[in-house]
């Protein structure tokens, strides 16, 4: 089904539309701070094959996996992405790191860019930013030292639009994932946000065995979907990298008959571009309902945005009817949403006849 961009065909199968992905959310449900205890969330079970869905903590996830299924992880490591700087006039502007390139160079966003050009001198705590140029939506600017040193020096984590409070010390530790060690993200891949070394060593002792995968989370990933015609939104590109080691670790967990577990959605973005084969590079992948897996068998995954990719990958992965009337459950019980929000494990859906393709479509 998938074209080279990743995208389903146009018109395919009559698919949804972007208001088929929309739903009414209280604002008192979009978590504004982490619990005390990472796995202290709460858990959706949702079995796409049944339209079935029952309520559980993160506490209790091992029990819910069998010995010798696989987790993947993302081990992006989230950078301090917020600079702010001043422009020769003294006004302020934000500056906000999309992808550190090539020495002391990276692509960023500056808020309020209207007089920003090329040559311009900004002045930042840790010296001059220079700009080099557009490119495309981002600017390529020249940072007095090599952009995850001067980023990790002189920035702010990087909380989403949506939490509505300046950002905090102990952010720096709590938007930021256990396993995190690869530094280039600018955003948290949030479904790992909920383990800490006492759940981690559960599934240890289950046998519940773990393999990673890097993908850097880029500001596209809160970029609103603005056509209402799905096919003609263009994804994000991310990069990515899946190791051989991932890839035999997958083999395995086939042969033996168990399960392959994406934590979030970004793990699942990566190992569905990679496609059981070791890959590095960037995706653009839109995994929407008409998508068929090819490598993931369950899905750990925070609850997403109203319209967002995000919510498009799950309702292909467990019927997004299923998926939208578990959220409504989700917040008739007072769930947490989003990046600080509780999680859900998914199981798909049952795999389309040939005569129906598309699954889940309206």
């Amino acid at each position: 089904m998938r074209n080279l961009n990743g995208h389903v065909p146009a018109g395919a199968c009559g698919e949804p539309t972007l208001h088929d992905f929309d739903y009414e959310l209280p604002a008192r449900l979009i978590a504004q701070t982490p619990l005390p205890q990472r796995s202290a969330s709460r858990l959706l079970l949702l079995d796409g094959a049944r339209a079935r869905w029952r309520d559980s903590r993160m506490s209790e996830l091992p029990t819910l996996l069998e010995r010798g299924d696989l987790m993947v992880f993302n081990d992006t490591r989230v950078l301090p992405a917020r600079v702010a700087v001043r422009k020769p006039t003294s006004g302020r502007v934000e500056m906000f790191l999309e992808r550190a390139l090539e020495g002391s160079r990276a692509l960023v966003q500056l808020r309020d860019s209207k007089s920003v050009r090329a040559g311009m001198a900004l002045q930042s705590a840790g010296g001059a930013v220079t700009i080099v140029g557009r490119r495309g939506e981002f600017w390529e600017v020249e940072l007095p030292d090599a952009a995850v040193a001067f980023f990790e020096a002189h920035g702010q984590v990087p909380l989403p639009p949506y939490i509505e409070r300046p950002a905090e010390q102990f952010d720096r530790e709590r938007y930021q994932s256990l396993l995190a060690r690869v530094p280039g993200a600018v955003a948290a891949p949030t479904a790992s946000l909920h383990f800490d070394e006492p759940l981690l060593e559960a599934l240890e002792r289950r046998g519940i065995e773990r393999a990673l995968i890097t993908l850097h989370v880029g500001a596209g990933t809160f970029q609103p979907v603005r056509s209402r015609s799905l096919s003609q939104h263009v994804m994000h590109r991310e990069r990515y990298q899946v190791s051989a080691a991932t890839v035999a670790a997958i083999e395995r967990t086939r042969a033996r008959g168990a399960r392959v577990v994406a934590v979030g959605t970004t793990v699942a973005r990566a190992l569905e571009s990679a496609a059981l084969a070791p890959a590095s590079g960037e995706t653009a992948l839109f995994i929407r309902p008409g998508y068929r897996f090819q490598v993931v068998d369950a899905l750990l995954t925070n609850f997403h945005l109203p319209q967002s990719t995000l919510l498009m990958l799950v309702a292909a992965f467990a019927g997004r009817r299923t998926v939208l009337a578990a959220y409504a459950h989700a917040i008739r019980e007072q769930y947490r949403f989003f990046s600080y929000g509780d999680a859900m494990l998914v199981f798909p859906q049952a795999l389309p006849s040939a005569a129906a393709p598309c699954g889940d479509a309206p």
